[in-house]
């Protein structure tokens, strides 16, 4: 049985399309899982958004990067992220390197008005050894800026708000990101006809909690799989047509949803109007 099955519905498009910043750097068709040796770790593996400086009269940069090491060269190093602004896609970074230890994501982009910018990355590395399984790396890493582009005050930016100024900013980016995002996922939750009680819902730039925290019912190394596999999918059905796309991409955060049974999870997300339904299936045999 397949581990991924992909269902696909092609709808109007009702909504704007935002102008999304797209960077391939490198891509390579696949993620693959492979089971994860524990003789392999990262020294390194982290997402940073920074806001880098005020471009104009209603403009400003931020610096948006990924980077990760090994102890070591392995086989095959791939990294890849995600940027979301308000909720809204705004833009992928993919790269692949062979017999390396590191690898550098970097993106400047000039934008507009206040947000929060919200990022995930999946860190993964492909281990050949001699007369050995093939075996493979992985870890996640997030970050967050909410920038306040406000006519009657000064270009600021946090991550954790330090001011009554910053925390009310905070609430309101927060609440305004959200309710859009609420609304379209229950968009997809109808077309797709879930029955939201059935399932416990984790929007994308989320899972990186899972790095330290088992779903419900599993254990970590079931998690670690689990996570593994999502990826794999993420990457060949979301990320690489963003990537490769060569017009603009309009997308939310996708949300995941885990099955309470701990049977399977679905993956629900649209892209240019179309959407989709990835369902993934456990299986913890090895």
């Amino acid at each position: 049985m397949k581990k991924w099955s992909v269902i696909t519905i092609v709808v109007a498009i009702t909504s704007f399309i935002t102008i999304i910043y797209i960077v391939g750097l490198q891509s390579k068709p696949a993620i693959t899982y492979f089971p994860l040796d524990k003789n392999f770790a990262f020294t390194t593996a982290e997402t940073d958004i920074q806001l880098f400086t005020e471009k104009g009269i209603d403009d400003y940069e931020i610096i948006w990067k990924a980077s990760s090491a090994t102890e070591i060269p392995v086989y095959l190093r791939q990294d890849v992220s995600l940027l979301f602004d308000n909720g809204r896609l705004r833009g992928a970074l993919s790269k692949w390197v062979q017999d390396t230890d590191t690898i550098h994501l970097k993106r400047m982009l000039t934008l507009e008005d206040s947000s929060l910018y919200e990022a995930i990355s999946f860190h993964h590395g492909e281990i050949h050894e001699k007369d050995s399984q093939i075996k493979s790396m992985q870890q996640m890493s997030s970050d967050h800026l909410y920038v306040i582009d406000s006519p009657t005050a000064k270009l600021d930016s946090f991550k954790t708000p330090s001011t009554t100024y910053e925390k009310e900013w905070k609430t309101l980016l927060d609440r305004a990101s959200m309710q859009q995002l609420t609304y379209h996922w229950d968009t997809l939750y109808e077309y797709f006809d879930i029955n939201k009680g059935s399932y416990t819902a984790v929007p994308l730039t989320d899972l990186n909690k899972f790095a330290a925290q088992p779903i419900a019912g599993l254990t970590q190394a079931q998690t670690d799989k689990v996570m593994g596999q999502l990826w794999e999918g993420l990457y060949k059905n979301y990320l690489l047509p963003i990537v490769n796309a060569e017009k603009a991409v309009n997308s939310y955060i996708p949300i995941i949803l885990f099955d309470k049974k701990n049977k399977h999870l679905l993956v629900l997300f649209e892209m240019n109007g179309k959407k989709e339904k990835l369902i993934q299936q456990y299986s913890f045999s090895e």
